[in-house]
């Protein structure tokens, strides 16, 4: 029983006969369990019907109603294990319309991409509305007297007064394998030219993040490919490592270099562009077609000419997709490119919905907005399969500024940050990681022990090296012990660089780092080392491919391997000498 007063508005084309009014008394008595008040209006818009409204209750009896319902009716059919022609027969003979109420509202304002509807009394946050013309928005922002909402279309097709229905959904997107190799949009629509993509299910953009109990520590290794980056900074599966730096460092770079060495490791890749130029995003596709990566790779495009509700939704639609995989055992890694963008667009939204801005205007809960989403990428438990979505996401920074606050925000909800420097990237130091300020926080127990023993004391004589640079700029005498730290130092940044699109296998690297560590490069002038890099790792592999294969499928480095490596290696060195005396003799 309602205790407000109700009053019931019929609307149609043509006025109802006396015997249609009693059989609307009936149901509304029927109904609500008192006297309903019935008023006609005209509307000549409807077609061949009736549409009433009870309060916030619609009843639609139009034609466009019952054809909507029937619609509705076919798009829930699942022809999985059977043919779709009997389905749609039943389907027709067993339909009847629907005579529950819809609650409805209508739209109060509209513009900036947000709309304001009453009416909604009993609308959540985060459900999907439908407007009258085809658009849908969620909402987000809850009010007494009216709800929020954020549109996923154009706004120049609703109007004041215009209808708005509730769903009763929360913003999902299709998922399944079928993903792979395709770019989309935020909403899961294919914009790649390729037809349609055969979905396997729905998932809520946004869900839980998984709990303790559902989490194992992270121990298995998510390889870069990047010298400087495994040996000093690893990350493992289930990590969460921040790529930040200003504005044109390579931090994008570092993130396919990423993508590009999981070939043929069984890994999906999920590469989510926020408010990038669609002819970067567009280069990059070619890229990753260039080089065989989008095979398993996904990208999820939200240009920057997209509306700010679709850039918001983004990488919370990536993170779903990434979610299936991990949810079938397979290991994902995720990159969000960028995060301050994704934050710029929370940030419009939320002003235009009148929230209170804070700091640099962002509303109260930006922390929130990006905890939830980081804490998704975890390592699963073997009951859960085991599964892993590792997340690198890239915050841009201003002037080197990591105190900036959605960089200090991201940075306390991550596992550790590759900070890249300007000053490294334009002196032709790249990947331009700055050792100093980079550290992994998980990754180091995820390392293969071959690594490890490799790697040595690599961080510490590149800091001892930094340290000596400043001051010896202020020195013209220096000893020679100083000057053959140097030299070292100088010799080991310049083995750091590696060229985009290259990333070394485990073997490789772990022969690099035996090499330099022990001084075998100390003698080689820095304009010669690429090319000795490229000759010793050629040399090795050529003459004890078996050693090569044992260090990649065990990921351990025995003493008499190490041992062996040093051994080819001087001999490669003095060889390399020879060569080049005879060439300067020339």
């Amino acid at each position: 029983m309602r205790e407000t007063v109700l009053e019931a508005v019929l609307r149609s084309a043509d006025a109802p006969s006396e015997v249609q009014r009693n059989r609307f008394a009936a149901f509304l008595k029927k109904q609500y369990g008192q006297e309903v008040p019935l008023r006609w209006e005209q509307d000549p818009a409807l077609e061949k019907g009736f549409r009433m409204e009870v309060g916030a209750d619609l009843y639609d009896w139009s034609l466009e109603g019952r054809l909507r319902q029937f619609r509705e009716r076919l798009e829930q059919l699942n022809p999985a294990n059977e043919s779709v022609i009997p389905l749609i027969r039943e389907a027709v003979r067993n339909w009847q319309p629907d005579a529950a109420p819809e609650e409805v509202g209508s739209v109060l304002t509209v513009g900036d991409e947000i709309a304001t509807v009453s009416g909604l009394e009993h609308a959540a946050y985060g459900e999907i509305l439908q407007f009258s013309s085809g658009v849908k928005g969620m909402v987000q922002d809850l009010r007494p007297d009216r709800v929020g909402c954020i549109l996923f279309g154009g706004s120049e097709a609703i109007e004041s007064g215009g209808i708005v229905r509730r769903t009763g959904k929360t913003a999902g997107i299709p998922v399944g394998d079928g993903f792979l190799g395709r770019v989309v949009n935020a909403l899961g629509m294919p914009i790649d030219g390729q037809g349609d993509i055969p979905s396997e299910g729905y998932l809520p953009i946004e869900s839980p993040a998984p709990g303790i109990i559902d989490r194992q520590p992270v121990n298995a290794p998510m390889e870069t490919g990047l010298l400087a980056i495994d040996s000093m900074f690893p990350i493992g599966r289930g990590q969460r490592e921040l790529i930040i730096g200003d504005r044109q460092t390579g931090k994008t770079a570092i993130a396919l270099d990423t993508v590009l060495n999981q070939k043929g490791k069984g890994v999906v890749c999920i590469y989510v562009a926020i408010g990038q130029k669609s002819s970067s995003v567009a280069q990059l596709v070619e890229n990753l077609k260039h080089k065989g990566a989008m095979d398993y790779t996904i990208v999820v495009n939200a240009p920057a000419s997209a509306s700010a509700s679709l850039q918001y939704i983004a990488p919370y639609a990536g993170t779903a997709l990434g979610e299936y995989f991990m949810r079938k055992g397979r290991d994902v890694l995720i990159v969000y490119d960028d995060l301050s963008k994704h934050a710029v667009a929370y940030r419009t939204l939320s002003l235009l919905l009148e929230r209170s801005p804070g700091r640099e205007a962002y509303p109260g809960d930006v922390f929130y907005l990006h905890s939830r989403l980081l804490e998704r990428s975890a390592h699963l438990s073997e009951e859960l399969g085991g599964g892993s979505m590792t997340a690198l996401p890239i915050v841009e920074t201003q002037a080197g500024d990591v105190s900036a606050y959605i960089p200090t925000n991201i940075i306390s909800i991550t596992d550790g940050q590759i900070f890249l420097e300007s000053s490294l990237f334009f002196s032709g130091q790249r990947p331009a990681v700055n050792v100093g300020l980079s550290v992994s926080r998980v990754g180091g127990d995820a390392q293969t022990k071959a690594m490890k023993k490799a790697a040595g004391a690599l961080r510490l004589d590149l800091a001892q090296y930094r340290e000596m640079e400043v001051f010896t700029q202020f020195s013209s005498d220096l000893d020679e012990t100083t000057k053959r730290q140097l030299i070292y130092g100088q010799g080991l940044m310049r083995l750091l660089r590696q060229p985009q699109n290259h990333p070394y296998q485990q073997h490789q690297q772990v022969i690099l780092l035996v090499a330099a560590l022990d001084h075998v490069m100390q003698t080689v002038p820095l304009a010669r080392i690429d090319d000795f890099r490229a000759g010793l790792l050629q040399d090795i592999e050529t003459r004890n491919e078996a050693l090569c294969r044992r260090i990649d499928e065990s990921g351990h480095l025995s003493d008499e391997d190490r041992e062996t490596i040093l051994k080819l290696s001087r001999e490669f060195l003095t060889r390399f000498q020879t060569e080049a005396a005879e060439k300067s003799g020339e």
